[in-house]
């Protein structure tokens, strides 16, 4: 089952079994028992959660008698890709499960979802111990590269044609008033399936409660800005702080501060309102920029995602939405993380055994590996006291699912 679980393919796993065991277990062994293991996890995990949403209200948002708490909790969400194709099943209505802008399209990608559940150790200053944005968000190479990666920056048509000026690369180090220490991860849990977002949420607040997080005196929950992240904000952490990864915003500004600009133009622009969003001052942003907006002009049906109009739209769209979530100073003096870095490192984690276009899944093959990455990348080791649970219920009868 590890060697199912950990490696990228049921093939390697085949392979590992064989030249580091010296035992000689076929692929298709490793897939069946794998996916065995990972449905008792998964019936294990559908039971928990009926019990939590059998809680009395005031129960579902109390820490569990027994359970410490840390001085600080973090949730991270985000989703993922995979793809599933099931002989008699119907495929996911595009109202249902929308393919998200960037993101792969085709009649069997589907969203995996994953959630963060973090301990954290920081201090609480009296003051921003970083008022000044790092350099690394103003060096010129590095952020076209990364906001190219995140959002929809084209050159051309943003008006970035020419190659920017390299960064000094003392500069940094000559600078320490601009050095951010984020917080340090103490203990990391790990949620992953396939269900449907409401159904996700409750697995997130569940695993959320048994990990004590609810009675932290500090709690955030970060993400990017999909609508589902925030529904499950909403239902299940709606007292923890909510913040917006700054990256994300950082890629939304940068795409329209060089919206219709010359390079020389628009990156001066863009380091002002970065600086203002790192000190927490979004509205002043949003004022420029609907300026801006009013020279481009309002989008028309014709322009494409990369069109200056259309950029500086969206990302007006989109901090007017999320303007209450970007007091980064704020969050800096609580000690609190303002990127979702680990959550997007966490995805490539989760998706290496199960992403791919030449991997197809089922939905009960999917579920089951996914559950198994989570166990595998908790720090809490979940497996070891499955395994102990499963050698005492073991009845001496071999364990056959009957066929359908």
């Amino acid at each position: 089952m590890y060697a199912g679980a950990a490696h990228g393919s049921f093939e390697q796993g085949h392979q590992s079994l064989k030249e580091l065991a010296g035992v000689e277990v076929s692929a298709k062994q490793v897939e069946r028992l794998t996916r065995a293991i990972g449905g008792e996890r998964v019936a294990e995990r559908t039971a928990a959660v009926q019990a939590f949403e059998a809680l009395p209200l005031a129960d579902k948002h109390r820490t569990p008698a027994g359970v410490a708490s840390p001085d600080a909790a973090v949730v991270e969400v985000d989703g993922g890709r995979l793809q599933i194709r099931e002989r008699g099943v119907a495929p996911v209505a595009a109202s249902e499960e929308e393919t998200p802008p960037g993101r792969e399209k085709g009649k069997h990608w589907r969203e995996d979802k994953a959630a963060l559940l973090l301990s954290i150790r920081s201090e609480v200053a009296a003051v921003d111990p970083c008022p000044h944005i790092p350099d690394t968000f103003v060096d010129p190479t590095r952020i076209l590269k990364l906001a190219r990666e995140i959002h929809a920056v084209s050159a051309g048509q943003d008006g970035v044609t020419e190659p920017p000026p390299t960064a000094d690369p003392g500069e940094e180090e000559a600078s320490p008033k601009s050095r951010y220490t984020p917080p340090t991860i103490r203990t990391r849990q790990v949620v992953a399936s396939r269900v449907r977002w409401p159904a996700f949420a409750l697995l997130a607040a569940q695993a959320a409660r048994l990990a004590g997080l609810l009675g932290a005196a500090r709690r955030a929950v970060v993400a990017d800005g999909s609508d589902n992240n925030w529904a499950i904000w909403r239902r299940f952490f709606h007292s923890w702080t909510a913040i917006i990864d700054f990256i994300h915003v950082l890629s939304y500004v940068f795409a329209a501060a060089t919206a219709g600009r010359k390079f020389a133009a628009g990156w001066p622009v863009y380091v002002r309102w970065i600086e203002w969003l790192w000190q927490g001052q979004p509205e002043r942003v949003i004022v420029e920029l609907a300026q801006r907006q009013v020279e481009l002009g309002a989008p028309e049906a014709a322009d494409g995602e990369t069109s200056p109009r259309r950029l500086a739209a969206d990302a007006l769209t989109y901090l007017q939405n999320h303007k209450d979530k970007m007091r980064y100073d704020e969050y800096r003096r609580q000690g609190l993380p303002i990127t979702s870095s680990h959550m997007e490192s966490l995805m490539k984690q989760i998706n290496q055994p199960v992403k791919g276009t030449e991997k197809f899944w089922c939905e009960e093959g999917a579920e089951a590996i996914l559950q198994l990455r989570a166990d595998l990348l908790s720090d809490a080791r979940p497996l070891d006291a499955f395994w102990d649970r499963r050698q005492a219920s073991e009845t001496g009868q071999r364990r056959y699912k009957r066929a359908a």
